[in-house]
C-alpha cells in the first residue's frame, strides 16, 4: 500500500502558478448531467468525418468561440465524472453517422476505457509512479536549477512561444487539445530535459478532465515508457500544420528525439494482473450511498433495492498532488458531486477525503453495514479507499461497488497495446451498448 505524503507548502522556492478566473466558456461550464448532455447533443452532428478530418488541429482556447476547439467534443471533463457515459456518446455518434464514418470518434472514446482498465491490471505502474514523483519532489527541494527550470515551463517563460501558450491556456482554462497536451510533454520531457512524473503532476492538478490513468499513461506513452522504444517527438512542422499556422517553432529549438527514457525502466513492463474483485451491494442490507466523482450517475444502479441510510458525497480531487490543486478543477467537482446528489434522490451530506478513518465512522453511525458506490479505478481515490479498509473491517463494514457493463467489456482485452482493443470493437460494442 502506498501513503503517499501529502506536501501543503510547495518545494522550497519555487512557485507554482494559480488559477485565474477568465470569463471563458472552458473555466464557465455548468458541471452537471444537463449541461453534459447538452454539449453531447449540440456535437453530434460533428462525430462523423468532420470529426475524423479536424479533431488533429489545435485552433486555441474557447471551446464555443469562432476558431477555438469546435473541431473536438470537449465532452472530456463531463466524461471523466461520468456526467456523460462513454456508451451514450458513442451510441449518439454510432446514430448519427453509423460505424463507418464514426469510427474515429468511436476509437478515441475508447481509448480512455483501455487506459483504465490497462491500470487497473498494472497497479504497480500508479505505485511506482506516485513513489516516483516523491523522489522529483525531493530533487526539487535540493536542486536549485530544477526548480528554476520547473518554474520557468509551468510560468510559460521558458521563451518557447507554443509551449508557453499551452502552460498558460492550461491553468488559465483546465483544458488542452489532445495533440498540444502531446506536444507539451515531448517538448518537457525531451526539449527541457525535465523529469516526466512533474510534468503528469502539472498536468494532473490542473486539467479539469484529469484521470489518474490518462494523464499518467499519456505521459508514458510520449515518453516511450508505454509503447516502449517508440517515443513522441514534438516536430515543428508538424506543430505549425496543425496549429493552422498558430505557431511556427523552428525545428532547431526542438531536441532530436532517438529514444526514450526506456533505460528508467530496464526491467520492461509489468505482467498484466487479473482484474480486482468487487464485492457487489446486497439488496436490503442497511446501506451507505457513497458518490464520488468517479461516477456522478449512481441514479443508473438499483437504489431502490437497497435500505439507503445515509448518502454523501465525498470530494477527492486534492489527493490528486502534493501540491495544491487548481480552483478550477476544485470547483467542477463540487458542482457535479452536488449534482449528482440531487439527482440521486437522497440528502447527502459532503465530506472530503482526508482522514480514511472517517469513513468507517460515517457508516457506522448511520447503522449501515455496507457502504455502496460506483466502482472507483486506481488513482489517489483508490488509495485513499485503501487506507480507509482496515477501520472499515473492524468496523464490520463492507465496500461494495458497482461495475459498469462498459468497463467490464474493454478492460479484459486491456492487457497490451491499443490495437488488441480495435480489433475487439465490434465485439465490446456489442456488450456495452444497450440493446
Amino acid at each position: 500500500m502506498i501513503r503517499f505524503r501529502r506536501v501543503e507548502t510547495q518545494p522550497a522556492g519555487i512557485t507554482f502558478p494559480a488559477s485565474n478566473t477568465l470569463m471563458d466558456p472552458m473555466t464557465d461550464w455548468t458541471p452537471t448531467r444537463a449541461e453534459g448532455e447538452k454539449i453531447l447533443t449540440a456535437f453530434a452532428p460533428r462525430m462523423g468525418r468532420r470529426y475524423a478530418n479536424g479533431r488533429n488541429t489545435d485552433h486555441g482556447p474557447g471551446a464555443h468561440q469562432p476558431g477555438g476547439h469546435g473541431a473536438v467534443s470537449v465532452l472530456s471533463p463531463y466524461i471523466r465524472r461520468r456526467l456523460v457515459l462513454e456508451s451514450d456518446a458513442v451510441a449518439a455518434a454510432l446514430a448519427a453517422h453509423g460505424q463507418e464514418d464514426a469510427e474515429k470518434f468511436v476509437q478515441e472514446v475508447i481509448w480512455r476505457g483501455y487506459f483504465k482498465g490497462w491500470l487497473e491490471r498494472r497497479p504497480q505502474v500508479w505505485d511506482s509512479y506516485r513513489t516516483g514523483l516523491e523522489g522529483d519532489f525531493a530533487a526539487l527541494d535540493r536542486d536549485r536549477r530544477l526548480r528554476r527550470d520547473v518554474d520557468r515551463a509551468v510560468n510559460g517563460q521558458t521563451g518557447l512561444e507554443c509551449f508557453d501558450a499551452w502552460a498558460t491556456e492550461l491553468v488559465d482554462t483546465g483544458y488542452l487539445h489532445n495533440h498540444a497536451r502531446m506536444w507539451f510533454a515531448s517538448i518537457w520531457i525531451f526539449t527541457l530535459g525535465l523529469p516526466w512524473r512533474l510534468g503528469a503532476d502539472f498536468f494532473y492538478r490542473h486539467l479539469m478532465d484529469g484521470d489518474a490513468a490518462s494523464n499518467t499513461l499519456g505521459w508514458r506513452w510520449v515518453a516511450g515508457l508505454h509503447t516502449r522504444g517508440k517515443p513522441y517527438p514534438a516536430d515543428a512542422q508538424n506543430i505549425t500544420a496543425f496549429t493552422a499556422g498558430r505557431f511556427a517553432p523552428r525545428q532547431s529549438d526542438l531536441a532530436e528525439v532517438t529514444q526514450g527514457l526506456e533505460a528508467t525502466e530496464p526491467e520492461g513492463l509489468p505482467t498484466a494482473l487479473p482484474l480486482r474483485p468487487i464485492t457487489a451491494p446486497q439488496p436490503g442490507r442497511p446501506t451507505a450511498l457513497l458518490i464520488t466523482d468517479e461516477d456522478c450517475r449512481v441514479e443508473d444502479f438499483d437504489l431502490a433495492a437497497l435500505d439507503i441510510r445515509a448518502a454523501s458525497t465525498l470530494a477527492a480531487s486534492h489527493l490528486r498532488s502534493p501540491l495544491p490543486v487548481s480552483d478550477l478543477v476544485l470547483r467542477f467537482e463540487a458542482g457535479a458531486l452536488a449534482d449528482a446528489a440531487l439527482r440521486s434522490g437522497f440528502t447527502a451530506t459532503p465530506m472530503r477525503a482526508d482522514d480514511p478513518g472517517s469513513l468507517a465512522k460515517w457508516a457506522a453511525n448511520a447503522g449501515a453495514t455496507q457502504i455502496a458506490t460506483p466502482y472507483v479505478t486506481r488513482g489517489p481515490l483508490r488509495d485513499w479507499l485503501d487506507q480507509a479498509a482496515p477501520s472499515l473491517a473492524k468496523a464490520g463494514i463492507a465496500f461494495c461497488e458497482w461495475r459498469r457493463d462498459w468497463d467490464a467489456a474493454i478492460w479484459p482485452h486491456a492487457t497490451a497495446g491499443f490495437f488488441k482493443v480495435r480489433q475487439n470493437i465490434p465485439r465490446i460494442l456489442e456488450q456495452a451498448l444497450p440493446a
